[in-house]
């Protein structure tokens, strides 16, 4: 396992913090535009997830991939987490991530 560059757990409101970073996230796909899928984040923004193009619609996918702005997210890797998901754990999980506990996920 390569620890060497990990990604960051990130909701929509942390994207912007890690602009140029790799990141992680779970993701609700909401609509196809084309090469392309839009999706919204666990606290409810909405993303384009650029270089996915074949996910489920309404269904949940974790995305690790490159935070291309604060709206959108290069995908690498993908994995289909189904259509029932908690959402408001895992943006719990993004909020330590990112607050009191950011020095054990960086």
């Amino acid at each position: 396992m390569d620890t060497s560059n990990p990604a960051i757990f990130v909701n929509g409101e942390s994207l912007q913090m890690y602009v140029g970073k790799k990141v992680r996230a779970v993701v609700q796909i909401i609509k196809s535009d084309g090469a392309d899928m839009i999706g919204k984040s666990t606290d409810e923004h909405q993303w384009t997830l650029k270089g996915l193009s074949s996910a489920p619609l309404m269904s949940y996918v974790e995305v690790i991939g490159v935070a291309e702005s604060n709206q959108s997210i290069g995908v690498e890797l993908w994995t289909d987490f189904g259509n029932s998901f908690d959402a408001h754990s895992y943006n719990q999980l993004c909020q330590l991530a990112n607050g009191e506990f950011k020095d054990l996920f960086l």
